[in-house]
């Protein structure tokens, strides 16, 4: 996608939720974990790259002591759709008797995330615990009812981009969370 084309994306897509929304959302949520977690030494996993802006900005305002680290696994890679999931950069953290806080971008169908928290737990976790920006709302769940143990915003089934979410590899970066116009 060239400059001019990345540019019209952001300019006709719709805003779900506006920089000040998401900051707030942020807000609450690290006061919900640190409620939650914030006496148990966790370690607090980011999962590369969608959840590198909120959980950059979600770190800051946690005031308790944590280990932070970060694995990369997707489905999608530039793709729109899901596929096999793929280890990018596994586990290096020692997790195990650990509480552990999963941090990404995006609860959609929910397939990676449930992976991820599976391998924790499998690695020993005591305690695995999942937080998302967004949780797009649909009936198309890994499993019935599954959803995050901390939800920033909830929007609908739309197409999204922006703090962290990318559109075809760009928008990462875009201040506020976006759904592309007719998607």
């Amino acid at each position: 996608m060239d400059r001019t084309e990345a540019l019209r994306v952001l300019e006709e897509a719709d805003c779900l939720a506006d920089l000040a929304t998401v900051e707030a959302a942020i807000g609450r949520l690290a006061q919900e974990i640190t409620t939650r977690i914030g006496k148990l030494n966790p370690v607090v996993l980011c999962v590369m790259n969608g959840g590198l802006i909120f959980c950059g900005q979600l770190l800051t305002r946690l005031s308790f002591p944590l280990e932070a680290g970060y694995l990369h696994a997707t489905r999608y890679g530039r793709d729109t759709c899901g596929g096999e999931l793929e280890w990018r950069a596994p586990l290096q953290s020692d997790v195990a008797g650990r509480t552990v806080l999963l941090v990404d971008d995006i609860l959609d169908e929910g397939v990676t995330l449930l992976a991820l928290a599976e391998e924790c737990r499998n690695r020993g976790a005591r305690e695995v615990l999942t937080a998302v920006l967004v949780d797009k709302q649909h009936d198309r769940k890994v499993q019935p009812g599954y959803r995050a143990d901390f939800v920033g915003l909830q929007i609908p089934d739309r197409f999204v981009f922006g703090f962290g979410l990318d559109y075809d590899g760009i928008w990462r970066n875009a201040p506020g969370v976006f759904a592309v116009k007719g998607m």
